[in-house]
């Protein structure tokens, strides 16, 4: 395969201002952003199909539930392993593997014909999708001067709402104006082999980090790095980073993941009583809203701190999630609500891959990421399936389900103040 593209340096630590930004650095956050956005195209697009495939195979709530916990259970691993890798091979290298391994699996996806088989090819999928933030949060934050970490970060997570948004796009496309029939939903899982064609032009025109590649030169690759996560030094931040993304991570799993099939959900059973496309106007103003939510965070925290920032997000999601969840026989209100929710329910993921980079040294940096992110993962996993669960017990039921997040959200906003505040503080080498 061809070697990337020669272009200005990575490395212009001083920079204050995006007029400072070079080519290179543009296109290795233009390669994160695009991943990431195809990223939540290709897992959301399961839960935008949730309802349909209920129908198709013939399962329950909890079995729903469950295949979304295998994909984030897989995500974890493929997180944890990929970090690894992008530690020992090359945050780029990794990145383009993890990119092709989510889109050749979610057209498998659509060849499934039986459960088994699609929990198979989610699995898969998921493992791709665990390594695509470990490495691309980490290009990011490696290669952007740190006065600007946080707003090219707060770019990076926003096009997880586009990725969001595009998944509603088609689902609303195959379900209801193609109306594609009962085979509808192998068509959606089709369009998400898309995002391979995105593999070849990162490793074609993205460069490895400076700060990388001159660790693999000295010989600093070498050896077990979860030795050095859990040594004397960086043990405790090693727990902290685990237990805040567990926090955060089953609060929004818990939530997100049923949202959609909520509004689509007979009144009588608790949901909206919407059809598909009704729901999708709703699901759309949320995520621009979450949107402008990942895009404000970094100019906000730079402005008023990252931790309190973060704090002032979980916790007004922490109140909102009931009052949105009491509001599903007012469409108005969860019209008006549903953009708030976006914003605050998503906002605070721009702090969470620049705080982790910066917790690291570089030679073990992704393997950190990695492990910070996605030991939350496995915490987060068990959230859909335990909200499909509770759905189905008698006098519970999904609403009051779903309004446990609140808790997790405000252990959040308590806990980042364990975390010292790092930002805008040059990447320890």
């Amino acid at each position: 395969m061809n070697a990337p593209v020669s272009a200005a340096p990575l490395s212009n630590a001083d920079a204050t201002s995006f007029r400072d930004v070079t080519p290179a650095q543009w296109r290795t956050l233009a390669a994160a952003m695009l991943g990431w956005m195809f990223d939540a195209m290709d897992f959301l697009i399961y839960v935008m199909a949730i309802g349909k495939l209920q129908e198709y195979f013939g399962f329950g709530s909890a079995t729903a539930g469950l295949l979304a916990t295998v994909t984030l259970i897989t995500a974890a691993v493929g997180g944890l392993a990929f970090g690894v890798v992008a530690d020992k091979i090359g945050r780029v290298r990794a990145l383009s593997l993890t990119i092709i391994v989510y889109s050749v699996c979610s057209i498998g996806a659509a060849t499934s014909q039986n459960v088994w088989q699609l929990a198979i090819w989610r699995a898969l999928l998921g493992f791709g999708m665990g390594g695509e933030w470990a490495a691309g949060a980490v290009l990011v934050s490696e290669t952007w001067p740190p006065a600007l970490r946080n707003k090219a970060t707060s770019l990076m997570q926003s096009t997880w709402a586009l990725g969001a948004i595009l998944a509603a796009g088609l689902a609303a496309l195959v379900f209801d104006v193609l109306d594609l029939g009962p085979n509808a939903w192998r068509w959606l899982f089709a369009f998400g082999a898309l995002p391979s064609l995105l593999a070849l032009w990162v490793r074609r025109s993205v460069e490895e980090p400076v700060v990388w590649q001159q660790r693999r030169d000295a010989g600093h690759l070498k050896g077990n790095p979860y030795k050095i996560l859990f040594g004397p030094e960086l043990r405790r931040r090693t727990l902290l980073a685990c237990a805040l993304s567990s926090l955060l991570l089953f609060a929004y799993w818990g939530l997100f993941t049923w949202l959609p099939n909520l509004l689509a959900s007979p009144i009588e059973k608790g949901g909206a009583g919407m059809s598909i496309v009704k729901s999708v106007s709703f699901i759309i103003p949320m995520q621009i809203g979450a949107f402008i939510g990942y895009l404000s965070f970094g100019p906000l925290a730079d402005m008023f701190g990252r931790r309190r920032t973060f704090a002032a997000f979980t916790l007004t999601a922490a109140v909102t999630v009931p009052v949105y969840l009491q509001m599903m026989t007012n469409q108005s209100m969860l019209m008006l609500l549903g953009p708030i929710l976006g914003f605050v329910g998503h906002g605070y993921w721009s702090m969470l891959g620049p705080l982790l980079s910066e917790l690291f040294p570089t030679h073990v940096r992704a393997s950190g990421q990695g492990l910070g992110y996605n030991s939350g993962r496995l915490m987060g996993a068990a959230a859909p399936y335990i909200m499909g669960v509770l759905a189905a017990v008698p006098n519970v039921g999904i609403i009051a389900a779903l309004g446990l997040t609140s808790a997790f959200f405000v252990g959040a906003a308590l806990l980042v103040f364990a975390l010292p505040d790092t930002s805008r503080a040059p990447l320890s080498a």
